[in-house]
């Protein structure tokens, strides 16, 4: 029920009912409604200064996500682009001279960026352009893949018709070496360890107990077994045809004799520490005419992909040799 307001009239001396006039109470309800739009807006504004909508939250979290799995592609990225590497690496300079096949250009595996200027672009890219170049670089390693793929096709059919020259291309590792923790030194330039300078070193050397069994590593013929005072000691190099030889330094005993005929896997000596030596090991290498190769390339019969990838790392790692 409405409340009537009275008031005093001085001048009639009676109590008359109040009235406010329509002019009062227009500019009273101006006020109030002026009044809640301003507090409403000073609300409004200080929720989007300081709190996120609904709206907003999910869109961070979807940022947040994505940039996770950004981060995640690219990693993985890097892992394929690596492995990839490798087997292209192992493609164009082994298994295709193996069998005098032209190498693969570049061009058909279609390369990626160089990886400084390719880490300049990432750099400069927001949340859904990195995602865009992942998908486009995923894409490319798909290509290279179908390349590769296609290339190891080409040679399963040249495997087929060349049983003797695999047999006669070095395949395993001259030593056992299950754990792989025996690779002291890797191929390329190296710290000499008597004159403590940067040589090139020509191939693997494998630490091992003095008398340690060494293998051929293909079928061949002993062409040198002796010590010829070259540095090598008593050491053995076995000629295995298509212009193929590897060479065993350093060995305390010699089972094969010049003239034998080898086959891959067949003891040929033992680990000694002869010649320019500092300590038991196996000196190792791969020669093709005259190029002295890698010999870590030639270990595909006896490694996974996995154990391959980790005597990689231990080859990289290790950069002081043993002669």
């Amino acid at each position: 029920m409405k409340k009537i307001k009275y008031y005093y009239n001085t001048q009639t001396l009676r109590y008359e009912k109040q009235v406010t006039p329509l002019r009062v109470t227009l500019l009273r309800i101006f006020a109030f409604i002026s009044t809640a739009i301003v507090t409403g807006l000073i609300v409004v504004a200080v929720a989007f200064r300081f709190l996120d909508s609904p709206k907003e939250k999910m869109m961070k979290l979807q940022l947040d996500r994505s940039e996770y799995l950004n981060k995640i592609y690219e990693d993985r990225y890097r892992e394929l682009d690596e492995r990839l590497r490798q087997l292209e690496k192992r493609d164009n300079e082994v298994y295709r001279t193996v069998f005098e096949a032209q190498p693969l250009p570049d061009s058909l595996r279609i390369r990626q960026l160089e990886k400084r200027k390719e880490m300049q672009i990432l750099a400069g890219m927001d949340s859904e352009e990195l995602t865009e170049g992942i998908a486009k670089k995923l894409s490319g390693i798909y290509n290279r893949i179908v390349s590769q793929e296609k290339s190891y096709k080409e040679i399963e059919k040249m495997v087929k018709n060349k049983e003797r020259l695999l047999a006669s291309t070095p395949a395993i590792q001259p030593l056992s070496n299950k754990d792989l923790d025996r690779v002291s030194s890797g191929f390329g330039y190296r710290i000499d360890p008597l004159y403590k300078t940067v040589k090139f070193h020509p191939g693997l050397d494998f630490t091992a107990p003095q008398g340690t069994p060494v293998y051929a590593t293909a079928d061949g013929v002993v062409r040198v077994a002796g010590n010829l005072g070259n540095g090598y000691g008593n050491h053995i190099i076995i000629d295995h045809g298509y212009a193929y030889n590897t060479l065993y330094g350093h060995l305390f005993r010699l089972k094969a004799k010049r003239g034998q005929s080898v086959k891959r896997g067949e003891v040929i000596g033992y680990v000694g520490n002869t010649g320019k030596s500092t300590g038991p090991h196996l000196h190792y290498e791969v020669i093709k005419g005259k190029k002295h190769l890698d010999p870590i390339y030639f270990f595909y019969n006896d490694l996974t992909p996995e154990q391959y990838q980790q005597i990689l790392k231990l080859a990289a790692s290790r950069n002081q040799s043993f002669d």
